[in-house]
């Protein structure tokens, strides 16, 4: 029984988000392909006292049962009976209300970490079913590979690495604002032809990521979301222009944003144009570059 552990949690970005229309149950039914990015938090988990605690290195952020990764754990202490206390600090550096999942990200990782910490109680098909009673992104990040996700998010088929996106890198870019994932979805009913997407996009997608270059499968990336979100800020379809513009090979707001995303074929060039980037809408923004 190790007496701390730390496990990263990583974030996402969405290669192609296609809303198929409202389900009876007021959730949107979808298809989503999204890929891993090894950019983290850190969670450290032990075991202590009687009760759970978190604490975050950002203020800002809750640490009761607002916060994903209390109810995660939460529901874990629930599902397998342990009254035992464990104490939670979440280490965050993934911005917030940023398409990336973060939240998403931190509730798998509390859910993996504490299964590890107590000896793996929870087979994994219990804890895919827990994933999927706390919201909809958190089935993927149980997994480390790209996937196609169904449903409302929880139907996850993991799928192997994508040949024509090796080598390259991402960029991530979130513009200083974060965009609310209700909103977003809220605000879709004014954008009929975003709101009820075709079947079978992702398929078409993941075909060519896997047997074409990524300049082609690039331009079958897709977000719904983009309709209410670069509507209300045009900024984001500026870096998107700009980003094309200057080399990338594909670009899309990632989830409900704010986070835009682009893909480049090496870390000099990438560099070399978030340089560019900032020179033409400054240096405010939050950056990152990532291997993917």
């Amino acid at each position: 029984m190790p007496a701390l552990l730390q496990k990263q949690s990583p974030c996402k970005v969405n290669l192609l988000l296609s809303i198929l229309g409202k389900r009876p149950d007021g959730f949107h039914e979808l298809e989503t392909l999204m890929h891993p990015v090894n950019f983290f938090d850190r969670l450290d988990f032990s075991r202590t006292g009687q009760q759970l605690e978190l604490t975050c290195s950002d203020a800002t952020l809750p640490t009761d049962s607002q916060n994903l990764v209390h109810r995660a754990a939460t529901a874990f202490l629930q599902a397998t009976g342990i009254s035992e206390g464990v104490r939670i600090h979440l280490e965050k550096r993934i911005p917030q209300a940023a398409g990336l999942g973060g939240g998403s990200g931190n509730a798998a990782t509390t859910l993996l970490g504490l299964n590890e910490l107590f000896d793996n109680p929870l087979s994994p098909e219990k804890l895919d079913t827990l994933a999927a009673s706390l919201g909809s992104d958190i089935n993927f990040f149980l997994q480390a590979k790209p996937a196609l996700a169904k449903g409302r998010g929880e139907k996850v088929t993991s799928l192997d690495f994508f040949p024509a996106m090796r080598g390259s890198f991402f960029i991530l870019i979130h513009p200083g604002f974060g965009i609310s994932t209700p909103w977003a979805y809220q605000n879709l009913a004014r954008f009929p032809a975003a709101l009820n997407g075709q079947p079978g996009r992702a398929e078409k997608l993941i075909q060519l990521l896997q047997t074409s270059d990524l300049q082609t499968a690039g331009r079958e990336f897709y977000n719904s979301l983009e309709a209410p979100a670069l509507d209300k800020y045009p900024i984001l379809a500026l870096y998107q222009e700009f980003l094309r513009e200057h080399g990338a090979a594909a670009t899309l707001m990632s989830g409900s944003g704010s986070t835009t995303f682009a893909l480049i074929n090496s870390q000099s060039a990438a560099e070399k144009l978030l340089e560019r980037f900032k020179v033409k809408f400054g240096a405010a923004v939050w950056t990152a570059v990532v291997p993917v």
